[in-house]
């Protein structure tokens, strides 16, 4: 069996300070984890929802979109979701010109490649709810699902249905078809 060296987050800044911009590292638990780049589809699918979810948190002014942000959720734990969203309240505690952001996004979406293993991907979710993240919403492209983890449990959206949200966003409704979000005709 390998051991595995842990890092102090002072370690992780250092490296990252020194990183070209073409590795992706993420901090769990100490363990230094670097994720490959991922595919033109996967990013399609992260643009098409993070272009509607920016553009409906933007029209009712209900906080901040980002994408690839790294989050400091504990002392030894900075995770980077392809998508987060923070609400007002969460905006209010956080420097948004300081690396990493501190504390947790109130929604966490992470993009699923055939690549996650599924261990890892329950691991990040309990890390995301234990600092505070409010919902995690896994897409899974290939699957043409998306799995919401919030207070209510686990539900799935399965295309042709469409992902519907109101508990996050102030009880205002965000709507997006997964026959939309799926679609691959790229022209679109």
């Amino acid at each position: 069996m390998g051991t595995t060296t842990k890092l102090s987050f002072e370690d992780f800044q250092k490296l990252q300070e020194n990183a070209d911009n073409t590795v992706r590292y993420e901090l769990d638990e100490g363990e230094l984890l670097t994720t490959p780049s991922p595919t033109a589809w996967h990013n399609v699918v992260r643009y098409r929802l993070r272009r509607t979810l920016t553009d409906f948190v933007q029209a009712n002014s209900l906080g901040l979109v980002l994408d690839e942000t790294d989050f400091r959720l504990d002392s030894l734990t900075v995770r980077k979701p392809d998508i987060a969203y923070l609400n007002k309240q969460r905006m209010s505690s956080i420097d948004v010109h300081r690396w990493p952001v501190a504390g947790a996004p109130s929604l966490a979406i992470e993009v699923i490649s055939p690549s996650n293993l599924t261990q890892d991907t329950i691991k990040k979710i309990h890390q995301y709810k234990a600092s505070g993240t409010e919902a995690v919403w896994l897409i899974y492209p290939d699957l043409r699902l998306i799995q919401i983890h919030d207070s209510d449990g686990l539900r799935e959206v399965v295309e042709p249905q469409s992902i519907e949200e109101h508990q996050l966003f102030a009880g205002s409704r965000f709507a997006m078809s997964l026959a939309v979000l799926f679609d691959e005709n790229l022209e679109r």
